[in-house]
């Protein structure tokens, strides 16, 4: 591998940059053209404008990034995260043009990636799946059969969906019968299938996941993280390793993520997501996201691997660099997505100039950026601008440091949601890692309200 060309933008186009540079590997970085002055652009050896400013007709463009790659006789191509990096059928794109694919096969991307295929295929690895369809539902009447076994609430959830997206809960059958064909038509249009399958409605569930690594022939986890807190099915903040998780839940659970891994030939960095039943102690599968994560750094910092570079040198053909007995988590880290977002405003998205910006330093702090002063947020994507992880030799070191990192974020031009993590941090629950997956939103609605009755007494 000589030459990468990176089909990202942002923060992870920066980091896969570091990690080729690294290897002695030059670097391609394409871009839309409003994005033409950004910071992983300048990092980059070349780069490429592939279209306008909306992503479908730039970062989506399979066509305009292969080419881009094939012109500028790019031998890899790395997908980051989001945008192509799931697509089965891109990632064959750029085999069929002769150049490799930093990421698992297609096939093990169609086979993760369809989620009623992926269920089907974990239930035959021996890992526990949620209570549900065994695949697909076409027709209402099937889709109350299976409703009457699993119980309600359920979850009606897009069999090509992903991050959060495409999934409806209803809690009778009056529900079921309306929200069906809706789920449909909004999985066609979202996701280009309108097939959806149904699960059992865990209540106060936490979202643990495993990361996992292949070559093709050795598989192997590198722990676990928790990413329970999440507003409208987006993640917040993560931590690893999942707290209050009992050691043998912990042993079968990632022994259960390694087993998917090995079921489907996996090669390159995975995760195996789960729902986690504190009160039962069950673990059920959800799905497989067959790219890197955006919380993959408190990973790599529990446990001393780049995972970035080990992408790249085993999709050059290196076996993995390392063993299951070599991995070794220690202590533990916490990260922070800090968005172009405005809390006091419902968290609507503030696009803009970003006219100064520090960020935290000190031992055991990393910030991963692709922003920094004079970079534009556009409207046009997501609007992450940095991520910051701690560590700290225990969780209440690693909170400690947070707060203080927290306090020293500074950014102008545009609102960020600083402000709202650094509340996080000093809540009861967080401390204690007593939350679920529904907490976030209901904690923010009881502030709401608290608000709004302050309001009226005034």
């Amino acid at each position: 591998m000589r030459k990468l060309l990176v089909a990202n933008r942002g923060e992870i186009a920066v980091r896969v940059i570091r990690a080729a540079r690294e290897l002695d590997v030059r670097t391609v970085a394409v871009c839309s053209e409003t994005d033409t002055e950004a910071l992983h652009v300048r990092m980059a050896d070349e780069h490429v404008v592939i279209g306008p400013a909306p992503a479908a007709r730039s970062y989506l463009d399979a066509d305009a990034v292969v080419a881009a790659a094939v012109r500028l006789r790019a031998d890899a191509v790395h997908p980051g995260y989001g945008f192509l990096s799931e697509r089965a059928a891109f990632a064959q794109q750029v085999i069929d043009a002769g150049m490799t694919f930093v990421g698992p096969s297609p096939e093990a991307i169609h086979l993760m990636g369809d989620k009623a295929l992926a269920r089907s295929t974990a239930a035959r690895a021996g890992v526990p799946t949620v209570p549900g369809s065994d695949g697909p539902l076409t027709d209402v009447d099937s889709a109350l059969e299976t409703a009457g076994h699993v119980g309600y609430p359920i979850a009606v959830k897009a069999a090509a969906g992903g991050g959060g997206r495409g999934i409806r809960i209803v809690r009778s059958p009056a529900e079921l019968r309306e929200a069906l064909p809706l789920a449909q038509a909004e999985a066609k249009a979202a996701f280009g299938s309108g097939e959806v399958y149904l699960e059992r409605f865990v209540h106060n569930a936490r979202h643990i996941e495993v990361q996992v690594f292949g070559d093709g022939e050795r598989f192997v986890h590198l722990g676990e993280r928790d990413c329970s807190l999440q507003r409208r099915r987006q993640k917040v903040v993560e931590e690893a390793c999942a707290p209050n998780i009992p050691a043998q839940v912990r042993q079968d659970m990632t022994n259960a993520a390694v087993s998917l891994a090995a079921a489907a030939s996996y090669s390159g960095a995975g995760t195996v997501e789960f729902l986690y039943d504190s009160a039962r102690q069950e673990f059920f599968f959800i799905e497989m996201n067959t790219r890197i994560q955006v919380e993959h750094p408190v990973t790599e910092m529990v446990t001393g691997r780049d995972l970035v570079r080990e992408q790249l040198t085993v999709a050059a053909g290196t076996p993995l660099s390392f063993t299951q007995e070599q991995v070794e988590p220690r202590g533990h880290a916490l990260e922070f997505r800090l968005n172009a977002e405005d809390p006091a405003a419902g968290f609507m998205p503030s696009p803009g100039t970003i006219t100064g910006m520090r960020m935290p330093g000190g031992p055991f702090v990393r910030i991963d950026s692709g922003c920094e002063q004079g970079s534009q947020v556009s409207p046009f994507y997501d609007s992450l601008i940095a991520k910051l992880i701690v560590w700290g030799d225990t969780r209440e070191a690693a909170l400690a440091r947070a707060r203080r990192a927290l306090d020293e974020i500074e950014v102008r031009g545009v609102a960020t949601t600083a402000p709202f993590l650094r509340s996080l941090v000093d809540l009861p629950e967080f401390a204690e890692a007593d939350y679920h997956t529904t907490f976030l939103e209901s904690w923010m609605a009881g502030r709401a309200s608290d608000r709004d009755a302050a309001g009226r007494a005034a």
